[in-house]
């Protein structure tokens, strides 16, 4: 629900929530902006990998799919976003958490949709995804993002204290502006919502990250001014987003771009 509505204060014109069958009312109730779509669920209350079918018959005409949020299960999950996966076509694809885990094991899943997957890594996920460990990723965190860039095919947000957003092409941004109130559960949740958000709105997968990143961070530090550096809520960071973009179209975006950082050639 934390992504949903992070999508929809980004921007996103029609919002879908697939969830599973025995909570879709709840989340409907408690999301009434979007259609929320009932998958079949394992025994144990996972989303069941049949649901991918399900999912991609609502897949025409939707700009950007997020998976991820949510998602329990290992087996499960890996079975649904190995499913899903082969099916998107045109959509950007913005995947978080948990469904991150099975893609280290067959990187031709991100390498077929041809740059339009955008990844959002924490330094455990991502060394997940390369088969290294944590040590690694927190030696040089900037030179294994372009590396799983350039191996994936995809946009990497490998999140931290200092984020690096780098681009398959070699282009790389750093965030550095974040508070240590972000570090909040849920706040993974609402920056990869937020990203979708932006894709749904035709901004290309690059785009999409770097302004995902700079709007979530922006937002936590009017919370963190307004509240302290700590003890503000994931949800109460999406109440700052469309302001904040209000204020960055009028001023054309140049004042965002600098704080996103500059793009950094691959050496």
């Amino acid at each position: 629900m934390l992504a949903a509505t992070a999508a929809l204060r980004a921007g996103a014109g029609k919002l879908q929530v697939a969830t599973c069958r025995s909570i879709a009312t709840a989340v409907g109730i408690a999301v009434p902006e979007a259609l929320v779509v009932p998958l079949p669920e394992t025994r144990e209350g996972e989303i069941a990998p049949s649901g991918a079918s399900r999912v991609s018959e609502q897949l025409a005409g939707t700009a950007a799919l997020l998976v991820g949020p949510g998602l329990v299960g290992e087996r499960a999950v890996a079975g649904l976003v190995t499913g899903l996966l082969r099916q998107v076509r045109d959509a950007t694809v913005v995947v978080d958490a948990a469904a991150l885990s099975p893609l280290g094991a067959d990187h031709s899943l991100l390498r077929d949709l041809r740059g339009r997957a955008v990844l959002t890594p924490h330094t455990g996920e991502m060394a997940g995804l390369l088969d290294v460990e944590e040590d690694v990723v927190e030696r040089d965190a900037e030179a294994v993002a372009r590396r799983a860039a350039a191996d994936l095919r995809a946009v990497v947000a490998l999140k931290g204290a200092v984020t690096y957003v780098a681009a398959p092409d070699g282009r790389l941004w750093v965030y550095d502006g974040g508070d240590v109130g972000l570090a909040t559960s849920g706040s993974g949740d609402t920056l990869a919502g937020i990203i979708a958000g932006l894709a749904a709105r035709g901004a290309e997968p690059a785009q999409a990250a770097v302004w995902g990143v700079y709007l979530h961070g922006a937002a936590g530090n009017v919370l963190s001014r307004r509240m302290g550096g700590i003890g503000f809520l994931a949800r109460e960071v999406l109440d700052e987003v469309p302001p904040l973009m209000a204020a960055l179209a009028k001023a054309r975006g140049t004042r965002g771009r600098r704080s996103a950082g500059r793009p950094r050639r691959a050496s």
